[in-house]
């Protein structure tokens, strides 16, 4: 009696417990992206085409690393943190392929604001000469990345708490004629930032409004300041780096590997730096001191929080809304899917975690991602691969680029905002498609270029939001009959084929880039639907 009574509760409570644990594994398969696509891994044929490219992303994501931090005001050896960190803890959450995170121009620029407000280069003479027990640097240095580090913590809590709040279906709003111009707008004002080391000149950090025609003007003002060598040498490493990198975009189909244009030019600039001494003979400003090694992970500045709540939005939003995109267009591309609301917590968690260990706000960078797939990268494993080295780097290469001319890195940097520059092309789509999107991503890329990335995307989202209530209730509505048979023939070269089904679709609204999503979506499941009942006709209305 006793026996049957035990294995009666055995068999009730595998009937209790097995729902949970099917739905405990189908959660973490949904929230741990990296379980299911690791135990279906081909070693075979995915791990040299992903050592491949994560060796080429490697180099991208240490010279982008190096000049992110410093366009985000921080030392420059916390950009290789940045390349490192984020990248891992994305490639276990994220849903994005082929999408490499680490530091970004966007919110390198959004987080630069809040520490040149915070830890203005005045106060830099008043802790320049105390250093800390932290890879040696100043307690100027330390404060900037404590700034930075609690921008990123601060917009990484803000993109989980969208996760908690299911707020990836409000992505619908973040249309492509605003991303389009936010990045374009953003592109041109990181452009600008460079113009400094372009030209080897000293500008001061301007943030206010309309910053970018101050700068120019005083460029123009102090043209005579110009270092002559540091400008033929910005030309001449541009000129390279084009005409490489359009070599090796035609021929990548007759070779197996494309030559590194970026790693041949830093190591080639270093070489001739160190040894003709241009830092002294030519006054060229040149990376710098690169400490070796990862200090222990220390929380961020959280004193300072509530002054950063602002540039920490910034970074939620900019950040997001540019990465989504670009998993958007990989996913579209290799015919696979992400979900909006799990990139909200794989780009939050990334500036969470990272932010302990000194790292700058992180996102998608679309030159990179460029990169990782056009060579061959079939899995987040590239990036992990592009870790490894760069990892190498931080242990033991770091040192080497002390003489690595900011002139060149500046032109790095340039040549990378290629693939977001020639969105200018764009607007002739959108002049022939429909031009309220037209003058939507005008008055975006206007509003970013004076403003700033953040203030672009709001405007963008409340004109789209404008547009929506100003359009749609003046739409026509087409009345289409319900028809109960009709043969529609369609004649080819070399037969005729008879088709008996023939669907009309009708929408009551104007088919625009914030409705298009949805309709692909239904018509898609009206033929899924009618493949599965297998009749001729089904009344659309459904």
């Amino acid at each position: 009696m006793t026996g049957a009574k035990r294995k009666k509760k055995s068999v009730l409570w595998s009937k209790v417990k097995a729902p949970h644990c099917e739905g405990f594994k189908q959660w973490c398969r949904r929230r741990l992206p990296i379980l299911e696509w690791a135990l279906h891994y081909n070693l075979k044929e995915n791990l040299l085409p992903d050592t491949v490219s994560g060796i080429m992303l490697a180099v991208q994501q240490v010279t982008q690393g190096l000049a992110f931090a410093i366009l985000s005001s921080v030392h420059p050896v916390f950009g290789l943190y940045g390349s490192f960190f984020p990248a891992i803890i994305y490639a276990i959450f994220g849903m994005g392929s082929h999408v490499a995170t680490g530091t970004c121009a966007l919110t390198s620029l959004i987080s630069a604001n809040a520490v040149e407000r915070l830890v203005p280069s005045s106060s830099q003479n008043l802790t320049k000469q105390s250093n800390t027990s932290i890879l040696g640097l100043s307690d100027f240095e330390m404060e900037r990345i404590g700034i930075a580090a609690s921008v990123s913590f601060l917009g990484g809590v803000i993109q989980v708490a969208m996760f908690a709040l299911q707020l990836g279906g409000a992505t619908f709003l973040l249309t492509e004629p605003v991303i389009s111009a936010m990045t374009t707008g953003a592109a041109t004002n990181v452009l600008t930032s460079q113009v400094k080391h372009l030209l080897g000149m000293k500008i001061p950090y301007i943030s206010r409004p309309l910053g970018l025609f101050y700068l120019y003007t005083y460029v123009f003002e102090n043209i005579k300041s110009v270092r002559l060598e540091a400008l033929l040498l910005s030309l001449l490493s541009i000129v390279v780096l084009v005409i490489v990198k359009e070599l090796n975009e035609q021929f990548k189909k007759k070779i197996k590997a494309v030559l590194p244009v970026d790693l041949v030019l830093v190591i080639a600039a270093s070489f001739a730096c160190y040894y003709t001494d241009m830092e002294n003979t030519y006054g060229l400003d040149v990376l710098g001191h690169i400490p070796k090694g990862i200090p222990l992970p220390r929380p961020p500045s959280m004193h300072v929080l509530s002054a950063v709540i602002t540039e920490a939005f910034g970074v939620a939003l900019v950040g997001y809304a540019a990465s989504l995109a670009l998993a958007q267009e990989c996913a579209k591309k290799f015919k696979y899917s992400v979900d909006d609301n799990q990139e909200f917590l794989a780009h939050g968690l990334s500036n969470v975690i990272s932010s302990f260990f000194f790292c700058i706000p992180s996102a998608a960078a679309k030159g990179r991602t460029t990169s990782l797939y056009s060579t061959g990268a079939k899995t987040q494993v590239a990036c992990l691969i592009s870790c490894v080295f760069v990892l190498t780097v931080i242990y033991t290469i770091g040192p080497l680029l002390y003489w690595l001319p900011m002139c060149v890195l500046a032109s790095i940097i340039v040549v990378g905002l290629k693939g977001m520059l020639i969105q200018f092309r764009d607007l002739k789509k959108y002049w022939n498609v429909d031009k309220i999107d037209w003058g939507i991503w005008v008055s975006t890329y206007i509003f970013t270029i004076c403003f700033a990335a953040n203030v672009g995307l709001l405007f963008g989202v409340v004109c789209t939001i404008a547009m929506v209530i100003g359009r749609f209730p003046r739409a026509k509505t087409l009345n289409i009959k319900n028809m109960n048979e009709m043969e529609f023939k369609m004649k080819t070269e070399m037969d005729g084929e008879t088709q008996q089904q023939v669907k009309i679709i009708s929408i009551n609204n104007p088919l625009v880039f914030l409705n298009a999503k949805k309709f692909h979506a239904d018509l898609m499941n009206i033929i899924q639907k009618e493949r599965a009942s297998n009749q001729p006709f089904d009344d659309t209305n459904k």
